[in-house]
């Protein structure tokens, strides 16, 4: 995000006006407020919608009966700066009182959570991070600025891109995974999706990079807890993400909710001054999570909301999200010396130039044309590109026999209450999607032409039907089961200890599999979650699985192409997944022990359960197959060039993610067993083989030591060339930087 000499120059004209109640005004996040009949924050109401406390027609009834309160007298005093919604009239409403009816007639910005897709929900990020596209990352983030722009939105908290290595925090399904690599070029594609169509100022948003920082790496995999690691861990594995999205420019974060070693994110000079701003170069502001300066004083490091107040501004947190702190405390702050001039004047200025960036002091309004622009149905390209992605992120795990792909000759019994449900495919973290856009997966299948009959039989939670069971293997030719997690057992405030099938899926998945068989008929496996689950049963026990996530509304379309083989599936995990709950957290890219796990006793792994994931990192299988071969390594002055035969060795086409690992054998800090550095789509023909070359960059090889340097070490280096991070080939090399 940068700003011509010109907005620059008109900012510091606006600061220089600004009395101290407008500056503090601007840092001053709002959310209607709901009042009579349902007395909660606009923000609360939204977290009981996404966590299943109340369904999206109960939020939705709320928000059309309720009276609001949207802080209309402030605003025409200067004293709100943003407002959250999306609701495209109110926003006009809203903007008009701020533009021509304050003093200094500053704009609002608006924001809301778009994670996956505003109207057009595409996959959940873990899902579409396992698509190894990115440019695939930067048209969905396209549409979802377009048609945030139009529905009022000009300031987007996403993308979310923590990494996380623990599945049974629930927030994973809202990350691209465990891969800190990865993290970071889903990171970077994103923002360009988001920010650099400067065409129009319909066509992009600020973005807001979270949870800043090390949020994911709570302890147990317990949603809000404390964090604690070394400076190398926080530096290697967590920080890069964001760094790579500020270079590529970023206009703001959000600080997490946790502690970092004892010190809340939301007060962390570190984190927000030193590096997030200085290292780094963040030129926009950083926003707190909703409540966040509150609960510095739960946390036990502020002594009231006045001390909170002011150890958040002073560490650099530059707006407060609802909670009226730094509204209510920051005037008598600075006046008593407590919080500088110069830290407020930072503040406001960092919040009127990404609005100046923006163009809402020349646009601050929604026309009538994009207002309707989405009154009707999706357009048809936000649609496609929806499905291109559901398609692209569905991962087969398992084809014993190549049961897949089906013929539509063969009669389908489709069993699952999750296989009907058009609402449980959107996926954690959705807010403004409509129900008539939503394709499930019965649908889906009805819509390829395939014969199907469906049979509910059971799904995450009540009994299960044994006489649909029966029903169900007694009448298809081929049973589709569809399991998994409803969606609000993934996402924000659920994180679960049990990261097996809930409820009595497995035992529903035995009854089909016994009947199944005797009849001489064949199961698939269909997974729809939110999560890594761990399938260790699953595996040993079941001839089919294919991983489908929540896929957004064309979630039916994408499985029907991928189970009738209309798509050969080509998706790849972006986190490993466990046997069994024990294994968490689980994660390929770890160090090695003085006694690495293996099948001896004295070495580090469980009696009772296998030390390596289920299925790695990176994995995932195709309806044709392939070899690697040739893997050849070669040192060029700024580079390695790795190079790697890749053949089809199956019957039909289909596409590899060619992934490149490196491993620094020795070094000052014990370094992973392996580190993803690079990766490839590669589409290829029948019977094709092809070179695919890929460079390393020496910067790229080193790492960050615990006194946050980054060094790069002279020595052996192991290069891995495969399909997953576990079957590789692998080359040596020394290289002296």
């Amino acid at each position: 995000m940068k700003l011509t000499e010109e907005q620059k120059k008109r900012v510091e004209e606006l600061l220089s006006r600004m009395t101290l109640e407008e500056k503090i005004g601007q840092m001053n996040l709002e959310s209607p407020s709901i009042v009579g009949g349902f007395d909660v924050p606009f923000e609360e109401l939204i977290e009981m919608m996404t966590d299943g406390r109340i369904s999206q027609e109960e939020f939705q009834k709320i928000m059309s009966t309720a009276t609001r309160d949207f802080h209309e007298e402030d605003i025409r005093a200067g004293l709100v700066g943003a407002m959250m919604g999306d609701d495209p009239v109110k926003a006009n409403e809203l903007q008009k009182i701020a533009v021509e009816e304050s003093r200094l007639g500053i704009p609002l910005i608006m924001g809301f959570d778009v994670i996956h897709g505003l109207r057009t929900v595409y996959p959940i990020a873990i899902a579409e991070a396992g698509t190894f596209d990115e440019e695939l990352f930067e048209r969905t983030a396209g549409i979802a600025a377009k048609e945030s722009r139009a529905h009022g939105i000009g300031w987007n908290f996403a993308p979310m891109i923590d990494v996380a290595r623990d599945c049974r925090w629930g927030r994973v399904s809202e990350g691209p995974g465990e891969d800190a690599y990865l993290a970071s070029r889903f990171a970077r594609a994103k923002i360009r999706g988001l920010q650099n169509d400067r065409t129009s100022p319909e066509n992009y948003v600020a973005a807001c990079l979270k949870h800043y920082v090390a949020y994911s790496a709570c302890e147990s995999g317990r949603d809000y807890n404390t964090t604690s690691m070394s400076v190398s861990q926080l530096h290697n594995v967590y920080l890069p993400p964001f760094k790579a999205a500020v270079e590529e420019g970023a206009a703001s974060a959000m600080a997490s909710f946790n502690d970092l070693n004892g010190v809340p994110c939301t007060v962390n000079p570190y984190t927000l001054r030193e590096l997030l701003k200085g290292a780094y170069g963040l030129d926009g502001f950083v926003v707190s999570d909703a409540n966040g300066i509150k609960e510095c004083v739960t946390h036990g490091i502020a002594e009231d909301d006045r001390d909170a107040g002011i150890q958040s501004a002073n560490a650099g947190l530059d707006m407060d999200m609802g909670t009226h702190i730094y509204k209510d405390y920051l005037k008598e702050a600075v006046e008593s010396g407590a919080v500088s001039m110069e830290v407020l004047d930072d503040a406001v200025r960092r919040i009127l130039s990404v609005k100046m960036w923006l163009g809402l002091f020349e646009n601050p309004y929604v026309s009538e044309e994009a207002i309707a622009r989405y009154a009707g149905k999706i357009p048809a390209e936000h649609a496609e590109t929806a499905l291109e992605a559901a398609k692209k992120s569905i991962v087969l795990l398992k084809n014993e026999g190549n049961v897949l792909p089906l013929s539509k000759k063969q009669k389908i019994s489709l069993v699952g209450t999750l296989a009907a449900s058009e609402e449980e495919i959107i996926g954690a973290w959705a807010m403004s999607w409509r129900n008539e856009d939503c394709v499930s997966i019965l649908e889906g299948l009805k819509n390829s032409g395939a014969e199907v009959s469906y049979y509910p039989c059971g799904g995450p939670e009540g009994e299960i039907n044994a006489d649909e069971i029966a029903r169900a293997c007694g009448e298809g030719d081929v049973v589709v089961a569809v399991v998994g997690e409803l969606m609000s057992m993934s996402g924000e405030a659920s994180s679960k200890a049990n990261v097996e099938l809930p409820g009595k899926q497995r035992e529903m998945l035995s009854l089909l599999l016994e009947k199944t068989r005797a009849a001489g008929k064949k199961l698939v496996t269909v997974l729809m979650n939110g999560r890594p689950l761990a399938l260790g049963w699953e595996e040993e026990h079941l001839p089919v699985l294919v991983e489908a996530w929540h896929l957004g509304v064309q979630m039916g379309n994408a499985v029907a192409a991928v189970l009738t083989g209309e798509e050969n599936p080509s998706g790849k995990l972006a986190s490993s997944f466990p046997s069994v709950n024990g294994q968490c957290p689980i994660y390929y890219s770890h160090p090695n022990t003085g006694r690495p796990g293996s099948k001896s006793k004295f070495t580090s792994r469980y009696l009772d359960a296998p030390f390596d994931a289920l299925f790695p990192f990176g994995y995932g299988l195709s309806y044709t197959t392939f070899a690697y071969s040739e893997l050849k390594a070669e040192e060029d002055k700024d580079c390695l060039r790795v190079a790697v035969r890749v053949k089809n060795t199956g019957d039909r086409k289909g596409t590899e993610v060619v992934q490149l690992y490196m491993q620094d054998v020795t070094a000052s800090l014990v370094r992973p067993v392996k580190e993803l550095k690079g990766f490839s789509r590669v589409e290829l023909e029948a019977g094709e083989e092809r070179t695919v070359n890929l460079e390393l960059k020496k910067q790229d090889m080193g790492f960050y030591n615990n006194q946050g340097e980054y060094v790069l070490e002279d020595g052996l280096f192991r290069i891995y060339a495969g399909g997953n991070s576990r079957d590789c080939l692998c080359a040596e090399i020394r290289v002296n930087f």
